[in-house]
C-alpha cells in the first residue's frame, strides 16, 4: 500500500481593494468607452469634418473658361450681323442675351438700309475684373472689315453664363514685329541632320511607313492633312532644353503653294543612334 500523498498550500493575505477593483475593472473600461463615443458624437455635431479643398495657384485671369469664350463669340456674331430688310431678326437674335437689364440690341441700331455678316470670330484675349471676365472677341466681318469688340462676362450664383454690360469697341491687342531665337546653336552632327532631313520628309509627304523607320518604340505622330514635299532643309538648331531640334524647311503642295516652315522636333540617343519621339505636336495632349 502506497503511502498517502500531501499536497502543499500557501495562503496568502491580498487587499480588499485589489480585489474589488479587478471585478470592477471591465464595467468601468465600458463607461470609458462610452463617454468616448458620446465625446466624439457630439463634437461631429457641433464641428463636423470638412473636405480639404486644394486651392489653385494660378491667377485667375490665367485660368480658360472654353464655354465663357464661346458665349462671347456668340453675343459678338449676333450683335454684329443684321439686315435692313429684317431688323426683327437682329432683335429676336440678341434678345436671349440681354433680358431686362440691358436696352434692346444691346443698345444697337443697325442702319436702314444694308446688310451684315460675320465670317468668323476668335477670342483674343481674356482679363479678370471685379465681376466676371472682359473678352477681347476679333469679329470679321464682310463689310466693316476686322472688328474687335469687348464683352464682359459673368457667371450667375448657379453657374450660368451672363452679359455683365454692355460690349465696347476696342483695338487689336498689342503685337510687333516676329522676334527669332537668335542664341540657339547650329547641330553639327552629320547622323542627327540626316535623320531629321528623313524624318521630316517623310512626315510631310505623310509617308507613315517610312517615318516609323525613324521613330522610337510607341511614338505617336500624327500626319499632316495634306501632303507637301520638302525642297530644302534651311537651318537645324538645338532648342533650349536639348532634348529637341528646331528645323526650318522649305517645301510646296501639289498646287506649287511654297512655304517657309518650322517644326520642333524631339529626339533621344537609343542605342548610339539618334531616333524621333515627337514632331511639333503631341496627339495625346
Amino acid at each position: 500500500m502506497s503511502a498517502p500523498i500531501h499536497t502543499a498550500v500557501s495562503v496568502r493575505a491580498t487587499p480588499l481593494w485589489r480585489l474589488r477593483l479587478a471585478g470592477a475593472f471591465p464595467r468601468y473600461l465600458l463607461y470609458a468607452l462610452a463617454t468616448a463615443g458620446l465625446l466624439a458624437s457630439v463634437r461631429f455635431a457641433i464641428a463636423p469634418p470638412r473636405p480639404r479643398i486644394e486651392r489653385s495657384t494660378t491667377p485667375s485671369a490665367a485660368l480658360v473658361d472654353r464655354a465663357g469664350e464661346g458665349f462671347a463669340s456668340l453675343f459678338a456674331r449676333a450683335y454684329l450681323t443684321w439686315d435692313s430688310t429684317d431688323p426683327e431678326a437682329h432683335r429676336l437674335a440678341l434678345a436671349p442675351f440681354l433680358g431686362p437689364s440691358l436696352e434692346p440690341e444691346a443698345g444697337s441700331q443697325p442702319p436702314e438700309s444694308g446688310e451684315q455678316r460675320v465670317i468668323w470670330t476668335q477670342v483674343v484675349q481674356a482679363s479678370a475684373t471685379r465681376s466676371g471676365r472682359l473678352y477681347t472677341v476679333a469679329v470679321q466681318t464682310d463689310t466693316s472689315g476686322l472688328l474687335y469688340l469687348t464683352v464682359p462676362v459673368t457667371r450667375t450664383p448657379y453657374g450660368a453664363l451672363a452679359l455683365v454690360g454692355y460690349p465696347a469697341f476696342v483695338g487689336a491687342p498689342a503685337f510687333t514685329s516676329a522676334v527669332l531665337a537668335t542664341h540657339l546653336s547650329e547641330v553639327e552632327d552629320p547622323a542627327l541632320i540626316t535623320v531629321t532631313t528623313r524624318s521630316l520628309r517623310n512626315y510631310l509627304s505623310r509617308s507613315g511607313t517610312e517615318l516609323a523607320a525613324d521613330l522610337i518604340a510607341n511614338a505617336q505622330v500624327s500626319l499632316p492633312g495634306a501632303p507637301l514635299v520638302l525642297d530644302s532643309l534651311q537651318s537645324l538648331r538645338w532648342s533650349s532644353f536639348d532634348r529637341s531640334v528646331i528645323a526650318v524647311v522649305q517645301a510646296h503642295d501639289e498646287r506649287n503653294a511654297r512655304y517657309t516652315l518650322a517644326y520642333e522636333i524631339d529626339i533621344a540617343s537609343v542605342g548610339g543612334r539618334w531616333e524621333v519621339s515627337a514632331i511639333q505636336t503631341n496627339p495625346d495632349s
